[in-house]
């Protein structure tokens, strides 16, 4: 046997072996394509997730499985998984068909190009005689010279002219895979996470060629009707099979201890409980479980020295103050001390809230009243941020005429997600305690009961107060608006006299107002 002949003979027996397992096709071309190791993670007391995921979809090419749902924490290498084992699909049945569906086809087209680069490889390529055609090698759809096709796509946009897997066929030809359907920061706005959910039913579901095509689901949950939720309950007509990964195991241990360690995780679990919950635990918080608890707000005995005050105002969102309230609150940001030394993390005080149902024509009155008693602070607020909304603009037309007022506008964005997402993102903050409130003001337990009803799926009957409170923490300690726009100010701090002058200002303008209203 001459060494062609040989070469041949090893290279038939190393391809048999790599198609043979996908955990080992994974572990051999994983350092060929990154020129990195692929560390098989080694937990306590169970299997490693990667072993765990490799069977999972094995079973799918032995069409044991044709619906498949995994759901998995982020940063546990899914992606990179899946990615390898459409490429060894391909090392098996040149001409399968993959639809690789993800929340933005961007970024199912930065997967699919991984299945390229892996195919083009060539080890793989000798291996297992594997070619893609010269004319079709985009990064988001290209095609082997068998026939075969792998395209991306968006979960939520159309998938036109393309299909999975092949008709007919007793064999694996493809699948419909689905990573990650919704965006996290999108997942609380009803409309789009129903989109994604209508976009499955009515197009993604009808791709499959054949009888034989399997539909895998990966991904972490995101909230308690997302699409998992959907597949889970059976809305589609199908008994998915599960694997449900959690970062935390039932018997208290790490899933992927090398990168995620166990003591990384228990604080990223008290931190961030509603996002470590569906994220990591894949149990989205049930529906009006409370987003903040009552021990999440410190009560101080004593007020903190202040960098800065300032005002965060909502305004009623319609003109009959019997449907919704309009909420003031002040607030002071300070350095947080721990045992009389400053810690270098900013926190923010709750000096004084104060809520209440009024017609659009007293709110000047009811803020100038509210200024007033601020002013009277050892440090007076210099800023108020006032939503841009129906009666809040006219607020804001007003007081933009004050001297010694500075009013910014908040205004809502797609970009700033929505209600339930910014409750979302606030809630780290306050789970680290960095939103504190006096021990004994006239306004702390109303605060509290208040916060502690918040939930992430708009179950709670009013939200006004917590909107003044996600407004100060974003613009504070998330966006550090403050810096911005108050540094000039925090230079010219007012002095007694100053704060006395002001004082009777707005006296006067409140005055105003009162008698323009009779």
């Amino acid at each position: 046997m001459d060494k062609a002949q040989q070469l041949k003979l090893e290279n038939a027996e190393i391809a048999a072996k790599l198609k043979g397992s996908l955990l080992l096709f994974i572990q051999s071309f994983f350092p060929l394509l990154t020129g990195r190791d692929f560390i098989i993670s080694r937990p306590v007391g169970r299997e490693s997730h990667f072993i765990t995921i490799c069977r999972a979809l094995t079973k799918c090419t032995r069409l044991e499985s044709l619906r498949l749902l995994i759901n998995v924490p982020p940063g546990h290498g899914k992606s990179v998984i899946v990615s390898f084992w459409i490429a060894w699909c391909y090392a098996k049945w040149g001409d399968c068909n993959f639809l690789y569906i993800s929340y933005a086809k961007t970024l199912a087209a930065t997967h699919t190009e991984t299945v390229k680069r892996l195919m083009m490889l060539p080890q793989y390529k000798a291996l297992f005689d594997v070619h893609l055609r010269d004319d079709s090698q985009a990064k988001d759809a290209f095609t082997t010279e068998a026939g075969g096709v792998v395209a991306a796509f968006g979960s939520a946009g159309a998938i036109t002219g393309r299909n999975a897997g092949l008709p007919g066929l007793e064999r694996f030809s493809g699948a419909v895979v689905i990573d990650d359907s919704h965006k996290p920061d999108e997942v609380h706005s009803d409309i789009i996470r129903e989109s994604v959910i209508t976009n499955f039913r009515e197009t993604i579901q009808q791709r499959p060629r054949g009888i034989n095509v399997p539909i895998v689901f990966i991904g972490q949950r995101l909230h308690e009707q997302d699409l998992p939720a959907y597949f889970l309950a059976g809305e589609d007509g199908y008994e998915w099979d599960r694997v449900i990964l959690k970062s935390i195991d039932d018997a208290g241990n790490a899933l992927y201890p090398e990168a995620f360690p166990l003591d990384m995780l228990k604080i990223r679990q008290e931190k961030d409980r509603y996002v470590f919950a569906a994220q990591h635990q894949q149990d989205p918080q049930p529906a009006g479980g409370g987003l903040f608890l009552p021990e999440d707000f410190p009560l101080l005995a004593e007020e903190p020295e202040y960098a800065i005050t300032f005002i965060t105002a909502d305004t009623a969102e319609t003109e009959d103050p019997r449907n919704d309230a309009t909420v003031f609150s002040f607030w002071g940001l300070y350095n947080i001390e721990t045992l009389g030394r400053q810690t270098g993390v900013m926190g923010l005080h709750w000096i004084a809230c104060r809520e209440m149902r009024v017609e659009p024509k007293r709110l000047e009155t009811e803020f100038l009243d509210f200024w007033q008693d601020c002013a009277r602070h050892k440090q007076p607020p210099l800023t108020a941020f006032i939503e841009k909304k129906s009666t809040g603009v006219t607020l804001i037309s007003i007081l933009k005429g004050m001297r010694g007022l500075k009013v910014r506008e908040i205004e809502r964005t797609r970009k700033s997600g929505s209600k339930s997402q910014r409750f979302i993102d606030i809630q780290p903050y306050i789970a680290s305690k960095q939103v504190s409130l006096p021990a004994h003001g006239t306004h702390t337990e109303m605060c509290v009961n208040h916060m502690k009803k918040i939930t992430n799926n708009d179950s709670h009957a009013h939200d006004d107060i917590a909107d003044t409170c996600s407004d100060a923490v974003r613009i504070a300690l998330i966006d550090k608006l403050l810096y911005i726009h108050t540094h000039k100010d925090a230079l010219f701090r007012s002095t007694t006299q100053e704060a006395s002058s002001k004082y009777h200002r707005i006296a006067a303008l409140k005055k105003k107002a009162y008698e323009k209203r009779i």
